[in-house]
């Protein structure tokens, strides 16, 4: 199948990817799109893995203030290098993920992170509210695990669906920028303000 600039641009909108990397995604996937989508988040997820263990200690901190100033984000960003931390596409990650911890509140960069208490409260509940539903304990328990981890998707930033695109979590987003920069990049950490809320 002949691959078109058309399709390269198109799979390029779509992930962000390089020009040379999305035709030869294309290529191997004979021009399905979705599976040449699937394959680009699968290299930057290994790209992401062989990156991880580099230290950061480059980066910005960067802000978003929701219109009307009553809610805003800090965020801090890491990388390995200071030219990669001044791209534009590292900035702009560093804003699009801020301006999506104002609106989804995380209370984590990631699951790790979640105080065990707040862990233990909430699989107290969920246990208790399948045993009030009838379930026998031993099947409880199994049920525990499977909504904590629907709990830790809610809340937990690298774990949440991306605000602006439900098809990418902000985990993919941030795969996607490793491979892209060639440098590990971690979200280190946020403070979400909101004018009237307890902190």
């Amino acid at each position: 199948m002949k691959i078109t600039s058309q399709m390269v641009k198109e799979l390029r909108d779509k992930t962000n990817a390089g020009m040379m990397d999305c035709k030869k995604a294309l290529g191997e996937t004979e021009g399905d799109m979705e599976k040449a989508v699937d394959l680009l988040r699968q290299k930057g997820l290994a790209v992401a893995q062989k990156r991880a263990g580099r230290s950061t200690s480059e980066g910005v901190v960067q802000t978003y203030i929701h219109a009307g100033g009553k809610l805003g984000v800090m965020i801090e960003v890491n990388c390995e290098t200071d030219f990669v931390a001044k791209t534009d596409d590292f900035q702009n990650f560093a804003r699009e993920v801020a301006m999506h911890i104002a609106a989804m509140n995380p209370i984590a960069v990631k699951r790790e992170d979640i105080s065990e208490d707040l862990i233990s409260r909430e699989a107290e509940i969920y246990k208790n509210q399948a045993i009030d539903s009838g379930k026998p304990e031993n099947i409880a328990e199994k049920m525990v695990s499977g909504k904590l981890d629907k709990f830790f998707a809610e809340v937990s930033l690298l774990e949440q669906k991306f605000v602006k695109n439900p098809d990418l979590s902000v985990q993919d987003m941030l795969n996607d920028l490793i491979a892209k920069m060639g440098e590990n990049i971690t979200v280190k950490r946020f403070s979400r303000f909101q004018v009237g809320a307890d902190a």
